[in-house]
Parts: structure tokens; C-alpha cells; sequence
């Protein structure tokens, strides 16, 4: 694995674990396996990110998700020792499926505190407060799930979710197949991402059109050329390379 796609994190440790060295799993900039066996066995979840990129057989899956769905698709594991838990309360921005392989995970789940969380909106870290999960852990749970081997659980975006092994006696081993599901709002950033071939779009802005009286009406002039660009558009020219996006692109960043 490349270092760069592995974390350590222990979050939910009772009492809390001192924060570590967030390249302290590495020897000469590079992956430590020892080192990294030696943070698992302190109790510390083990994340190796974007394992698609690095396993074939994972790459082939997140692959085929994309074809029959046109969602693209990134998958994490997640190493957490018996009795341990990696991340606390928290939503994610896109659905996850995730799938238990050994072990024994406790999810619990509460229902979401936003309506359909995205990229730069919404998303937890920006809008956390840190009373939410006081509040959580006073009313209890919605929904709980401990998820066996061979077991999987669909997780919406937006729902609150406290994954842990805290009962557990072994290891858990899961993959969690985070999928970016297609938004009116994709659509619209395909729509206007050509826009850049007209001259219109390119010319540039003087400083004190932007910090005078001006900028009024440089939104006016660029709100109306945005408007007869897509006028001009056809829904139906189009959709064949919208659709090829969706079935193709490796953006799996949400």
C-alpha cells in the first residue's frame, strides 16, 4: 500500500489515546509493516484508502459497480482490533455499502441530522457540533447492526453512524465500498463545464471591476451568457457523452 493511503486513528478509545504521529507508520517515507503491526496490537484501527487502486480483483468490482450503475466508486478496509474502535459519530457525503469479511462490527446507526449531505455541503466536518454526539449517545440508537462474515449493510449518505468492536473478542476486517451516486447538481456541473470553449467565459475581469461597482454588473453579463449557452445546448446531442462520464471517469473524490 502506498503510505499515503493508510491511516491510524482510534477515536473512540474510553479512555482517549493520545493522537499519533501522523507518519510515524513509515521508515524513510515509506510504509513500515512492522510499525504499523505494532499500532494495531495498541489497539489503533488500521484504514487502507483506495484499495481499487492497488488490488486487482477490487479494482475489477469497483469497475463493474460503475458499469451497472454509473456511480463512481473508491473502496476502504478497515483493520480494527478486538475490543477497539477507529472513528466515532460522524455521516458520510456519499453511500456506502459496507462489507463485513472476518470478525464481528457493531454499527449503530441514527437517522440523518441533514437531508442528503455533498461534496463541500453539508459534510460533517464542516457543520459538526460537538453536543450532537452527547445527544446520540443519550437517546440510544435508531437502528443497530453487527454485521457477521459474508454480511453487508447499505448505509445512505447523511445517516449517523458509530462503527465499533468494542465487544468483539477478535479482529474485524471490513471494505467499505463508499459510492458517489449521480445529483441533478452533477448533471448541471457537466452542463456548464464547456462553457469554457466560448471566448465570453475567458476574458478577464479587471481588479476594479471586481472591487468596485462594477461586479453587479459583471454577474449580470456572465448570468445571461451562462443562460444563451445553455439555451443552445441539446439535451439529447449530449447525453451520449454525459453517459460516458458517468460509466468512465475516475473522479472518485465526493
Amino acid at each position: 500500500m502506498p503510505a499515503g493511503e493508510v491511516a491510524v486513528m482510534n477515536h473512540g478509545a474510553n479512555p482517549p489515546r493520545p493522537s499519533i504521529n501522523p507518519v510515524g507508520f513509515m521508515t524513510n517515507g515509506r510504509m513500515d509493516g512492522n510499525k504499523l503491526r505494532g499500532y494495531y496490537e495498541q489497539n489503533y484501527t488500521l484504514r487502507l484508502g483506495n484499495m481499487q487502486r492497488v488490488v486487482p480483483f477490487l479494482n475489477g468490482v469497483s469497475r463493474s459497480i460503475q458499469r451497472e450503475t454509473g456511480y463512481s466508486n473508491y473502496v476502504h478496509a478497515f483493520l480494527t482490533p478486538p475490543g477497539g474502535q477507529g472513528l466515532r459519530h460522524h455521516w458520510d457525503q456519499q453511500m456506502a455499502v459496507i462489507v463485513q469479511i472476518s470478525g464481528t462490527k457493531t454499527w449503530e446507526l441514527w437517522e440523518p441530522k441533514f437531508k442528503d449531505p455533498m461534496r463541500l455541503h453539508l459534510e460533517s466536518p464542516r457543520v459538526w457540533q460537538e453536543h450532537w454526539r452527547e445527544e446520540w449517545e443519550a437517546k440510544g440508537s435508531d437502528q443497530t447492526y453487527e454485521l457477521r462474515p459474508g454480511q453487508s449493510l447499505l448505509l445512505p449518505r447523511g445517516w449517523i453512524h458509530n462503527p465499533h468492536a468494542r465487544g468483539a473478542t477478535e479482529g474485524s476486517v471490513h471494505l467499505t465500498f463508499a459510492i458517489r451516486e449521480r445529483t441533478p447538481f452533477w448533471l448541471v456541473e457537466k452542463l456548464t463545464a464547456g462553457a469554457i470553449e466560448g471566448e465570453e467565459f475567458r476574458r478577464v475581469i479587471l481588479p476594479d471591476q471586481i472591487q468596485g461597482d462594477g461586479l453587479s454588473g459583471e454577474l449580470e453579463g456572465a448570468r445571461w451568457a451562462l443562460i444563451r449557452y445553455l439555451e443552445r445546448l441539446n439535451p439529447e446531442e449530449i447525453s451520449s457523452v454525459i453517459r460516458d462520464d458517468a460509466l468512465t471517469e475516475l473522479e472518485y473524490t465526493t
